[in-house]
């Protein structure tokens, strides 16, 4: 698996840690003056000019001793800084440090008075570290370096790794092009340019490879790992101009994220798909059976939004693909917009404000009502519904409510024992229902005609439930006194020209599919959905999944975790840990949930094991998907 005899040279600043030592002791000593951030900048400055070889390392080092006027006694505070800021993948990988101790060293042009301690805490001792050191003058002031040490000299790492003759094959790990050099005077045989921290063009342009992360380096050399597969080899696709804390959440997490602000047709989603392990759409995508077969690499489908029609979701779970949806992020925010437009109905304010921008002053009390003590009519009361029914009840509603399933009423609200009797009592209805295919045209022309004369009616649930041709005719005979209207059954694709039969009817709010774009609300969706993506890849968590059998796991600790999608036929089981048993691997913990159509077992096993078992248990009949965690 490890080629003998090979050698591992870190760099410290950047690579081990996440930031420049020196940057951060300026931070220290420099906190108390007026010109802080100034002095802090040109430090930076300077760094940068060094680390990317536009000046040499020693006028650099001088220019910023200059700067800094540091002290002995500042360094404590230093390390304990820099504890803090190990690189996060270095961290997760502590024990690669330990196991590989012997053939690890450090050549920084940083100081061995910050860089030991640090280290050796991941088992490198001091004699491995090759760094420069600070001269002090009698008071403790830091005045200078060690002139004499190669370190402190222009191509110091060249000369440094000369000196230390290394055998068998040497690789750089580094961020800047001071390490690079190494590798292009022929005494390092590859250089990896670590960016997790920051990214140097200088050096990854001239890089074997880049690594975003330790654990990037640990996969490409094939050597021991926190995690099996790293994480900016996972590619997500985020469509329809989701918020960008999603991009953001993802991406701090270490995959690597697309961005695109619109939905895609059929055949480029396929073509888009391909490679891609998660999908992040809103309402307009269509996932359709085409589009799984396409993506191959498919694992999960996050929908930034509450409906799932747009996502085959049978077939997904055939395919092994996990679909998360947000179900409670946006409801407040249809909620506040049902209750306005409510309010703005029955005061016929939509009017009144349409005739005030065309010039027109009409103060009348005609058609204008109060909501305190009117009856609104909740169809639906799921989440929305039920909340919808709290905020009415609280400025003087009578709420009543209708639901295909057994739902208790909140507060004062009254269950309607059908729809029709719900129609008849209510001067407001007001729709929640879900995206059932079987709610087609829930609400046509016969249903209208139950309704209250002068009624209202409000629709932020689905575009296809409210027959508009009918909606229409009853608003223009007056048998409805408005409508508020947020969903149609066909939508646009992207922002453009829109045409449906209720434009210019009076006492009727149109809007384009606002119910739940509040930016609270987004943001809600782009921490709640990431969050679920993560928890399934990161773990195997299920908990939420919409399409899928729910596990909620335990912490993963020290163990191996495999993760096994299968058809949910008999005997399946058996195979598993027979194949399991083959290879004498310990369990310590399984978990199986099923459906009638799809099972998926979770078993954490010993650190150590045969990697042909995995090869065995991806061949196992009737086998979906199979991944590893570590």
């Amino acid at each position: 698996m490890v080629e003998a005899g090979r050698k591992y040279v870190f760099d410290f600043d950047s690579t081990l840690t996440q930031v420049e030592a020196l940057d951060v002791l300026a931070e220290i000593t420099l906190r108390d003056k007026s010109n802080k951030s100034e002095i802090i900048k040109e430090i930076q400055e300077i760094t940068n000019l060094g680390i990317d070889g536009d000046i040499s390392f020693t006028e650099s080092l001088e220019r910023r001793i200059r700067l800094l006027k540091a002290h002995k006694n500042d360094l404590e505070g230093l390390v304990g800084e820099l504890r803090q800021k190990i690189s996060k993948s270095i961290t997760s990988n502590k024990e690669f440090f330990q196991q590989f101790s012997d053939d690890i060293y450090v050549i920084s042009c940083g100081f061995k008075e910050f860089i030991d301690p640090i280290v050796e805490e991941y088992n490198i001792p001091s004699d491995r570290v090759y760094a420069n050191t600070f001269k002090f003058d009698d008071e403790g002031n830091i005045i200078g370096f060690d002139e004499s040490n190669v370190l402190a000299m222009h191509n110091g790492k060249i000369e440094c790794l000369k000196q230390l003759d290394l055998e068998g094959e040497v690789q750089v790990i580094g961020d800047g092009y001071s390490d690079y050099v190494m590798r292009e005077a022929g005494i390092a045989d590859k250089f990896f340019a670590y960016t997790e921290n920051v990214h140097r063009e200088k050096a990854a342009n001239n890089a074997d490879h880049v690594t975003p992360n330790f654990d990037e380096f640990l996969f490409v050399n094939d050597l021991p790992r926190n995690i099996s597969y790293p994480k900016n080899r996972i590619k997500i696709l985020l469509l329809e101009n989701v918020h960008p804390a999603a991009f953001d959440n993802l991406s701090n997490d270490g995959f690597s994220v697309e961005l695109v602000k619109h939905s895609l047709p059929e055949e480029e989603l396929m073509e888009r798909l391909k490679g891609v392990h998660v999908l992040g759409i809103r309402s307009k995508t269509q996932v359709t059976k085409k589009v799984l077969d396409a993506a191959d690499k498919l694992l999960v489908i996050g929908a930034f939004c509450i409906g799932t029609t747009q996502i085959d979701l049978e077939y997904s779970k055939k395919r092994g693909v996990v679909v998360f949806n947000a179900p409670y992020s946006n409801t407040r925010s249809v909620v506040e917009m049902a209750i306005g437009q409510i309010i703005m109905l029955m005061r016929n304010i939509f009017t009144r404000s349409t005739e005030i921008h065309n010039g027109q002053w009409n103060k009348t009390a005609n058609n204008s009502r109060e909501v305190r003590g009117k009856n609104l009519g909740i169809v639906g009361y799921g989440n929305i519904g039920k909340q919808l029914s709290v905020l009415a009840e609280a400025i003087g509603m009578r709420v009543y409510y209708y639901d295909v399933l057994e739902r208790l009423a909140l507060g004062n609200a009254t269950k309607c024992s059908t729809l029709k009797e719900l129609l008849s009592v209510s001067d407001v209805v007001s729709l929640h229902v879900d995206d059932n295919k079987a709610n087609e045209n829930f609400i046509g022309a016969h249903e209208i005609e139950q309704m209250r004369d002068g009624a209202i009616l409000v629709n932020l649930s689905r575009g296809f439930v409210v027959d508009i041709d009918a909606l229409a005719a009853a608003l223009k005979n007056g048998k409805l006194g408005g409508a508020a209207v947020d969903v149609y059954p066909v939508e646009p694709r992207s922002n453009g020209a829109f045409d449906t039969a209720l434009q210019g009817i009076p006492n009727v709010i149109l809007t384009p599919h606002i119910g739940g774009s509040t930016e609270e609300a987004q943001r809600d969706i782009a921490d709640f959905v990431p969050n679920k993506i993560m928890d399934y890849i990161n773990s195997g968590n299920t908990v939420d999944a919409v399409n899928f059998p729910t596990i909620r796991l335990p912490k993963q600790n020290k163990a191996h975790r495999f993760l096994h999608i299968h058809k949910n036929v008999p005997g399946i089981m058996a195979k598993i840990n027979e194949v399991l048993a083959k290879y004498e691997m310990n369990i310590l913990g399984q978990y199986l949930s099923t459906d009638n159509e799809v099972g998926y077992v979770i078993t954490d096993l010993d650190k150590d094991y045969n990697k042909a078992v995995v090869k065995e248990l991806k061949n196992v009949e009737n086998t979906i998907k199979f991944r590893v965690l570590y």
